[in-house]
């Protein structure tokens, strides 16, 4: 049963050094079989900022971590124009990872990054066609039985977040028929700080059949109506268990799981599940 760890909203240049030490801790313990971070490594995609994101996942992979990472809006630079236009992710393929739409199969799990980051926009996201072509093309290669996993930084739907909204990316119509179009099974994001999942059909009609997974922030020191968090995501044969680490001012510990199982073309959620631990 294949295990992913999924961060996100890391945002080096605001974080919490303990809350960096306990991740690395949380998932050595874990023994995850892939890690997923969606997006903004960094505060302000500045140089030092990225040197630090480069040492953390410099550390995850010494310890035998394989890692996907995919750029969030605050990985290109706000208020360097010239760069922030003409070579908005330069640093980030210098530092993180040269690949801005990375690929991973495991046994069974077939991971897809697409980077959705803009250098006209300073916080939403978009998604084009040719991304859309790619994802199709990339996961058609895959087995059929294959369980497809979708990582972008920010939401393909729109999420209630305490009493605002976070708005759905941009072109979310194309989004949607990509989903559909690569048998996409479940989506990762970040760019919201909150941790939550559900099926698509419970955010947009036409999408079901969609599992829809949030990481809250997991380093950052910037929260929204939760404490820093990130997820372990266990997946078997038409099953996936979700469990949210949460912060507890001294340590990650399990504050929230879940665990879906497909019926009658959607995620349904079970009643009761163990954490993973």
């Amino acid at each position: 049963m294949p295990r992913i760890v999924h961060l996100s909203d890391l945002h080096f240049g605001a974080h919490d050094e303990r809350l960096v030490e306990a991740v690395r801790g949380e998932i050595d313990r874990l023994k995850p079989d892939l890690v997923v971070i969606s997006g903004d490594f960094t505060q302000r995609a500045r140089t030092e900022q990225f040197r630090e994101a480069c040492q953390f996942l410099e550390a995850l992979r010494d310890s035998g971590h394989e890692v996907l990472g995919v750029p969030g809006n605050h990985d290109v630079p706000l208020y360097d124009v010239l760069r922030r236009f003409l070579s908005p992710l330069a640093r980030y393929r210098r530092f993180i990872d040269d690949t801005l739409c990375p690929f991973v199969e495991l046994p069974g799990v077939a991971v897809l990054g697409v980077n959705t980051a803009r250098s006209f926009t300073f916080k939403d996201g978009r998604i084009n066609k040719e991304q859309v072509e790619f994802i199709r093309e990339t996961f058609s290669r895959t087995p059929s039985e294959a369980f497809r996993v979708l990582v972008t930084h920010h939401p393909l739907f729109a999420l209630r977040v305490g009493e605002e909204v976070e708005r759905a990316i941009g072109r979310q119509e194309l989004a949607l028929d990509a989903l559909e179009e690569a048998g996409v099974d479940m989506v990762l994001a970040g760019h919201a700080h909150h941790a939550s999942s559900q099926d698509a059909g419970d955010l947009v009609t036409r999408a079901g059949g969609v599992l829809v997974v949030q990481a809250g922030t997991a380093t950052s020191t910037r929260v929204r109506e939760q404490e820093q968090s990130f997820n372990s995501i266990d997946i078997s044969d038409g099953s996936v268990a979700i469990t949210v680490h949460g912060w507890n001012g001294s340590a990650f510990a399990p504050s929230d799981a879940r665990a879906y199982k497909w019926q009658d073309g959607r995620w349904r959620i079970l009643k009761s599940v163990e954490p993973a631990h």
